[in-house]
C-alpha cells in the first residue's frame, strides 16, 4: 500500500504522455501541494503516436502540431504545475532529494516522478546528412521535410514505428524499400497467423521489402545515399529512416542509487528499487507484470497514460493494490487498423477466426501455456477487439472468445 501525501512538492522529470497526464490527476484528484514538470525539449507537451501515425502523411503546418499538443501553457499555470522547459534532468541525488539540470540548477522534491521515456536505439550509420530517427517532433518535422520531396526512402527497420514511416512515405508518393534481418519482421508485433498479411498490404501499396537481411553500411549523404545490405545489394536512397528500436533514457540516473536494469526497475506500486518516494512510468519503467511474472517495460502509449493516472491516485489517496496493465497497442497500416492487447506466450497456441484475404478482416486469441486467454489481435475489426476485451475481462475462456467473436455478423 502506498500513502497519500497531498500537500508535498511533487517533480515529474519528463514532459512526455505519462508525465503530463500526472501532472494533471494530480490536480484533478485534489493534490494541493506544488507540482513541477520537468522536460529536455524546449517545446510543450505533446502526443508522439501522431508524429508517425498521421503528421508525416500529410503537409506539415504547426496548426496540425497544435492537435497534437497534450496541453497550452495557460492550462498547465491554471493548475498551478510549474513549467522547467528546455533543460534536461541530468542527476539525481536521492539521499538529498534533489533533481539536477542541465542548466546547473537543482530542482528539490518531497516526490519524484521519473517519465523520461526512451529514446531511439542511435543509428550505427552515420553518414555526413541523411540518416534520420523518429522520436520527437523536431525528428518529425526534419522526416516531413525529406519525404515531400517526394524521392526514394529507405527505412531500417520492419517494426510499427518504422512500417508507419514507410506508409507516410509512399502517401508523398517516394520509392519505399523497409529493410530488416528478420524474415517476418511484423511477426514480433501481430504473431505468424497474420504477419505475412501485412506485409503483403506493404507490397500492394507498392513498398518493396527487404526482409532477412541487415544493413551493413550507409554511405553518401542526403540526396545521394547508398545502403548496402549484407547480400552484397545496394540500394539508392535520398533519405533513410532508422528504427531500430530504443533504449530507456536512464544516463541522467547512473549515479542515483536505483535500480536499473533496462529501464527503471519498480515494485508492483510502480515505487523505484532504491529510493523512498520514487516512482518510474510510461517507457522508462520496468515493472513487474501480474500476468506474465516477469518483469516487462511496455512502450505502448495506453500504460503511459494507466500508469500516469495510477501514481497520482497512490499519491493523493494512497492505493491497496498493485498496478494491473491494459496492456493494449495499436497501429495504422495504410487504411488497415491493427489493435492488440494482451500478449502473445510464445509456448502457448493461437487461434484465427477470419480470413484477411476474403473478408478484409481477421481476429487472432492467444492463450498462455495453460490454455489460458493471454490476448489477441484484431485487423479491421473493432467489435472483434472490444469482444475480447471485455470477456478477456470478465474471465472468460479462450474457448468462449474464439466462439464469440465467430458469431459476430
Amino acid at each position: 500500500m502506498t500513502q497519500a501525501t497531498v500537500d508535498r512538492h511533487v517533480v515529474i522529470v519528463g514532459a512526455s504522455l505519462a508525465g503530463t497526464r500526472t501532472a494533471q490527476g494530480l490536480r484533478a484528484l485534489g493534490h494541493t501541494g506544488p507540482v513541477t514538470l520537468i522536460g529536455a525539449e524546449a517545446e510543450l507537451p505533446y502526443d508522439r503516436p501522431p508524429l508517425s501515425k498521421h503528421l508525416l502523411k500529410g503537409e506539415w503546418s504547426e496548426s496540425s502540431v497544435d492537435g497534437i499538443r497534450l496541453a497550452t501553457r495557460a492550462e498547465l499555470e491554471e493548475l498551478g504545475v510549474e513549467l522547467r522547459l528546455g533543460s534536461a534532468a541530468v542527476g539525481l541525488d536521492a539521499g538529498a532529494r534533489l533533481v539536477r539540470l542541465a542548466d546547473d540548477t537543482t530542482v528539490p522534491y518531497d516526490v519524484l516522478v521519473i517519465a523520461t521515456g526512451a529514446a531511439a536505439r542511435p543509428s550505427p550509420w552515420l553518414p555526413p546528412s541523411g540518416v534520420h530517427q523518429l522520436r520527437t517532433l523536431e525528428d518529425a518535422r526534419a522526416i516531413a521535410a525529406r519525404l515531400a520531396l517526394g524521392e526514394p526512402v529507405v527505412v531500417v527497420g520492419g517494426g510499427f514505428i518504422g512500417t508507419e514511416i514507410a506508409a507516410a512515405a509512399r502517401a508523398h508518393g517516394c520509392e519505399v524499400t523497409v529493410v530488416d534481418p528478420v524474415p517476418e519482421p511484423m511477426a514480433r508485433l501481430v504473431g505468424p497467423e497474420i504477419a505475412g498479411s501485412l506485409v503483403a498490404l506493404h507490397q500492394r501499396n507498392g513498398a518493396r521489402t527487404r526482409f532477412g537481411v541487415g544493413v551493413v553500411g550507409i554511405e553518401g549523404k542526403a540526396g545521394d545515399l547508398t545502403v548496402e545490405l549484407d547480400n552484397g545489394e545496394r540500394i539508392f536512397a535520398s533519405t533513410a529512416v532508422v528504427g531500430i528500436g530504443s533504449v530507456p533514457s536512464t544516463d541522467w540516473l547512473t549515479a542515483s542509487g536505483l535500480t536499473l536494469d533496462n529501464g527503471v526497475v519498480t515494485d508492483h506500486f510502480l515505487r523505484a528499487i532504491g529510493a523512498e518516494d520514487v516512482y518510474a512510468i510510461g517507457d522508462v519503467a520496468r515493472w513487474p507484470h501480474p500476468g506474465r511474472g516477469v518483469g516487462v517495460r511496455a512502450e505502448h502509449w495506453t500504460n503511459a497514460g494507466d500508469q500516469a493516472r495510477y501514481v497520482a491516485a497512490a499519491v493523493t489517496q494512497g492505493v491497496e493494490a498493485g498496478y494491473e496493465p491494459t496492456d493494449y497497442v495499436w497501429s495504422d497500416q495504410y487504411d488497415w487498423k491493427v489493435n492488440a492487447f494482451g500478449w502473445r506466450d510464445a509456448a502457448g497456441s493461437s487461434v484465427v477466426i477470419g480470413d484477411l484475404d476474403v473478408d478484409g478482416r481477421a481476429a487472432v486469441v492467444h492463450t498462455d501455456a495453460d490454455g489460458a486467454l493471454s490476448g489477441a489481435v484484431t485487423v479491421n475489426w473493432v467489435r472483434a477487439l472490444n469482444q475480447a476485451r471485455r470477456l478477456l475481462a470478465a474471465g472468460a475462456s479462450a474457448e468462449a472468445v474464439v466462439d464469440a467473436i465467430g458469431q459476430l455478423p
